[in-house]
């Protein structure tokens, strides 16, 4: 079978594994029909992503259907189409025993710690397939994107009195903005890329939309997506006094701040890290009610064939919100 493997910073090639066959009764082997584009993908891509080394398949934001099953594996059948949720979890550590999967002691993500799934076919553990015969198998292969703003509004319990900011939108912040306006939240956005808060105004993403930074203790939640540290040091200025804050994106180095500052407000501090079995549920529940829309956010699809073109191009696309690969 055919995959495209990432060999180094900016060098894809293509090559040919084996179909891969079950190895335990409790997988199912699985054909790949769509893949999102996720930051972490073309940070790889540059060579600017933490936790992660070459050569390696990319691909965890997967949209699959189902070929062959394991003897142990029940609610799933041949045909059906699925999410899959892409983090490995070893099921024994001390998170995995609170129920954070989402951040295991030893977890492996597909794609980034493992191969993942820019390739013909996978065998994976039943219970990382999300089903939905309902959903297209593009949107399928965003709800792990939707996870990431699921997961970190949750972690922050907004509630529909609270006034959201959320910095950065793209992809990702886009996740975020509507799970909290979903929540009940006035959510504003900030971001200093025009084109980005012109699709937020458009699509009716947050009632807000900043370039400069707003006044200090505006906020009883900031969220932040940009994985950008000045931002995220001056993220903290912009919280209510008893606020949190949320940082969604991340980067390769130390975060610090003025210790009396952060006490004043007492501050919530949070990170969030990837999803939870209950997102990927949550997700899928939503879009089949049409409680959430995707249409807007899957902006352009591209064939498998065209994949390495098309990382070349994304630096220069300044109006791509999520790119899907079709296989």
């Amino acid at each position: 079978m055919r995959a495209l493997r990432l060999n180094e910073p900016g060098q894809f090639a293509w090559t040919e594994l084996d179909k891969p066959e079950l190895k335990s009764e409790g997988e199912v082997l699985v054909k790949i029909k769509a893949i999102g584009i996720c930051g972490t993908d073309i940070h790889a891509y540059h060579g600017r992503q933490p936790f992660f080394s070459y050569p390696r398949i990319l691909g965890h934001e997967l949209g699959v259907e189902v070929i062959e099953i394991g003897k142990n594996v029940t609610g799933l059948q041949v045909g059906d189409r699925c999410a899959v949720e892409p983090y490995l979890n070893c099921g024994k550590c001390h998170s995995c025993k609170k129920g954070k999967s989402n951040c295991c002691e030893n977890l492996q993500v597909l794609g980034v710690h493992t191969d993942g799934g820019m390739t013909e076919y996978m065998c994976l553990p039943a219970d990382k397939l999300h089903k939905s015969n309902q959903l297209r198998v593009e949107e399928l292969a965003v709800v792990e994107t939707y996870g990431i703003g699921c997961h970190a509004v949750a972690r922050a319990d907004v509630q529909p009195s609270d006034k959201v900011l959320v910095i950065g939108a793209g992809p990702i912040g886009i996740t975020a903005i509507d799970f909290a306006q979903i929540a009940g939240a006035e959510v504003h956005v900030m971001d200093i890329n025009t084109d980005r808060l012109a699709f937020c105004q458009e699509h009716g993403k947050g009632k807000g939309f900043l370039q400069a930074a707003p006044d200090e203790h505006s906020y009883d939640v900031v969220f932040d997506a940009t994985g950008h540290p000045e931002s995220m040091k001056q993220a903290l200025k912009y919280i209510a006094h008893g606020g949190k804050l949320v940082f969604i994106g991340l980067f390769q180095g130390d975060y610090s701040f003025h210790d009396p500052y952060f006490h004043k407000k007492e501050t919530t501090l949070l990170s969030s890290r990837n999803a939870l079995p209950s997102d990927f549920k949550r997700i899928i529940d939503l879009i089949e009610k049409g409680q959430l829309d995707l249409s807007p956010f899957i902006s352009e699809e591209v064939d498998f064939k065209n994949a390495p073109a098309f990382f070349t191009e994304i630096s220069h696309k300044k109006n791509l919100i999520k790119g899907v690969i079709r296989m």
